[in-house]
């Protein structure tokens, strides 16, 4: 069963890489959905896939690319399908 979550990371997330390694680790775990960077310094995600790869794509996310420096996750249960994972501009 597929699910969908929105993803808040803060810490040292933007200018990193963040959202392009975001991407690459969607695409190699079969996840759709968004990423963005948001205007207070965080990243902001909409992830949907199997509970099992959005649970890998999760624990990615509390890590990041290696100049990032994760210091607080939020996960929620959101709605919304979405067909492929893209970059957005910020919000």
């Amino acid at each position: 069963m597929k699910i969908t979550r929105r993803l808040r990371v803060s810490g040292r997330v933007q200018g990193v890489g963040y959202r392009e390694a975001m991407c690459a680790a969607a695409a190699r775990l079969g996840v759709t959905g968004w990423v963005r960077n948001r205007i207070d310094g965080s990243v902001e995600a909409a992830a949907h896939g199997e509970a099992q790869a959005l649970d890998a794509f999760t624990a990615w996310a509390r890590r990041g690319p290696p100049s990032a420096r994760v210091s607080a996750i939020q996960v929620v249960e959101d709605a919304g399908e979405y067909a492929v994972f893209e970059r957005r501009a910020t919000a």
